[in-house]
Parts: C-alpha cells; structure tokens; sequence
C-alpha cells in the first residue's frame, strides 16, 4: 500500500460524507487506503461511514469502536492501523480541493529523502460567518523547515500532512495523554526529516463550535504546556532551551489569560512559573515581565497608570 489516509471522527454528521468524497475522487496511479477511526458517535457518522465502506470496500476500513476512545486514543489506534508507506492526515470535519492532492505529495517524497513530513495550503473557513475564508498559511511560508521550526509554531494545516510512516516507531506514552495531536505528530516526524511545503492550496479546514480549535484559549493553553513539557525529556538534548522557552511562553499566555478573567491567584502561578522555566526567556522582554508582575501583583495601580494614559490621550490635543 502506498498510502493510507488516517481520518478520526465523532458526531459530524454534516461533514463526513464530504471529507470521504474528497478522498475517494483522488486520482492516482498507486493504491491507496482510507481508514476511519469511528468513535461510538452518537449522531449518524457511524450509518454514513459504513455506508460509504460498503460501497466503497476495497478502498474503505472502519475501525468502529465498541466504546467512546476519546479523540487522543483513537488517533493513535488508527495511526496504528494504517498500512501505507505513506500517512496523509484528514479530519473528518475537513475536506480536500484537488482531485491531484494525494499524487503530488507522494511523487514529492519519493524524489525528496531528505524530508519526513510534506504539507500544503489549506482554505480556512469559518462556519459561522464571523470571518471571510482565508489562507492557513502566510505568502512568505517556508519552502523548507526543520524541528526547531515546528517547535516555534504549528504550520502546517493537519488535512494537508503527509508523513512517512514509522519513522519514530512507537508513540511515546505521553502522547495519547496530551488533548491535541497533530502537533507533537509533526514534531516527532520532524526527528528524522525535514517539512516541506507545496505553494498550492488542496483542500479546506473548517473552523466551527465542535472543533478543536474553537476551544477556550485557556483550555488549548494547557494542553500546549503539557505538550513542551513532555519534549523536554524526549527530544535531543540540543533543543532543551528552545523547548523551555516555548513553554514559558504559554505559561506567561495563560497568566495573561487568568488576569483578564480577573483569577489573580491563578495568574501570580502562571507569572511565578514560567519565570522559574525559563528565566532568560528570547520570547519574552523586560517590560513584558514589568507589565504582568504590575497588571498581578499590583492590580489597582495598572489601572491607575491606565486611566491616566486614557485622560492623556483626551486632552492630548488641548
């Protein structure tokens, strides 16, 4: 098998038969297979996808569940279940554009040893309307990109990722503990290859209430932090600081976070911590630190130094 399509899905009724449909319409010269991660939805994503399996059974496997996995443990099982030199990453709320998606990024790999992981641009859309449809990733996106890259930020749109399979054997098992996937994915990838990116846009990411990136940001904080927390003791040593340094990162997000909700206590724990993770932090400068301990520690002079900038820039003009 050349390469397996791994899709997970719970409860998107609306969307699975497009997600399906886009892979099914994939033009290529290779065989290739589309395994689904069913977790006991309690809609009817199960009826749709044995009903696309049954018309579909050489190219469709089900893994259908007895019990609800959640979302880390039925990746993994369905990870494991791909047979295919090659791994391409769909949700089941996602869909993609072009007929021609799968081949170009296998005959990429197959002429590039040096990468691990190949990804394109994806249409983000928005479904409630709050936000006219954009590009996932910027006009000035990497051609070429490395660990130290993937540490820094998540790039790449998770239905557009193909990887090559096995690279890291088994998944460590602070994986499935974690509540996002395809980033630490990406990264443990990234250990033996570099990320390459097609200049094309193929397909669509859908951003909506049942998603995971509609989540709080206080929520998709933490699970972040778990994440760099658990690279500090698996990744090479040389990436030690880097790693650090994003954490401290989100700690500092998650006090800014907790100090709008007005949750001070909570806020001096994130301040407190991240300091103590990475105390020369590149990502963060001085005044940065001045500002939270001051917004913290010493709440009623923020807003005094704040209403005095706001009666300045009144009068400012008189």
């Amino acid at each position: 098998m050349k390469v397996s399509v791994c899709m997970i899905t719970y409860n998107q009724e609306i969307y699975i038969a497009q997600a399906i449909e886009s892979v099914m319409m994939q033009e290529a010269d290779f065989d290739y297979e589309l395994v689904i991660g069913e977790d006991c939805s309690i809609d009817k994503t199960r009826e749709i996808c044995m009903a696309y399996q049954a018309k579909y059974p050489d190219k469709i496997r089900l893994m259908l569940h007895e019990k609800n996995l959640g979302m880390m443990q039925n990746f993994v099982r369905t990870h494991h279940a791909c047979t295919g030199q090659y791994i391409a990453l769909l949700d089941g709320d996602d869909y993609w554009t072009s007929p021609n998606k799968l081949a170009k990024q296998v005959d990429f790999l197959d002429h590039h040893s040096e990468c691990a992981i190949c990804f394109h641009n994806a249409r983000v859309i928005n479904e409630d309307g709050s936000r006219p449809p954009s590009n996932f990733c910027p006009p000035d996106q990497k051609k070429i990109s490395n660990l130290q890259d993937l540490l820094l930020s998540n790039f790449v749109p998770t239905c557009s990722a193909m990887f090559r399979r096995s690279l890291f054997g088994k998944f460590p098992e602070w994986f499935s503990t974690l509540g996002l996937g395809d980033w630490p994915l990406h990264i443990l990838n990234a250990q033996y290859g570099q990320v390459a990116y097609i200049n094309e846009t193929l397909g669509v990411y859908r951003f909506h209430s049942g998603g995971w990136s509609a989540q709080s940001e206080i929520r998709n904080h933490q699970h972040t932090v778990r994440m760099f927390v658990a690279l500090e003791s698996y990744l090479d040593p040389r990436y030690t600081r880097a790693v650090k340094e994003m954490a401290a990162l989100y700690y500092f997000h998650l006090a800014e976070l907790y100090e709008r909700c007005g949750k001070l206590t909570e806020a001096k724990d994130y301040l407190k911590t991240s300091f103590i993770t990475s105390p020369l932090n590149r990502n963060l400068v001085w005044h940065m630190w001045i500002r939270m301990l001051v917004r913290t520690y010493v709440p009623k002079l923020h807003r005094m130094i704040k209403d005095m900038a706001m009666f300045s820039g009144r009068h400012g003009g008189q």
